[in-house]
């Protein structure tokens, strides 16, 4: 799978964190998981890191990463491919 472009991942996740902020119900389950704090949503919101851990928390259920696609306009697969070009994403070949 091909990462998108870094400036195209950054932007995507960011679209995501404010859709999970606009997410009254996964929001909480999000900052629980994470540990992240709602001054963190926004100090943070550039940070490649923090995004990272955003798409992390999206992609650990197909359900959310299809909602936020379709509310996005974004093919199924590119958070996946956003995950990709942030920090700690780089593909790992165990052969």
């Amino acid at each position: 799978m091909t990462p998108l472009p870094e400036e195209s991942a950054e932007i995507l996740a960011i679209k995501a964190l404010s859709w999970l902020v606009g997410n009254d119900e996964l929001l909480p389950v999000f900052l629980g998981a994470t540990g992240a704090t709602e001054a963190d949503l926004r100090q943070r919101s550039k940070d490649p890191e923090f995004l990272a851990s955003v798409l992390d928390f999206l992609l650990m259920d197909d359900a959310w990463v299809q909602e936020f696609c379709d509310s996005a306009g974004y093919a199924g697969d590119f958070p996946l491919r956003a995950r990709f070009a942030l920090p700690g994403g780089a593909q790992v070949n165990w052969t």
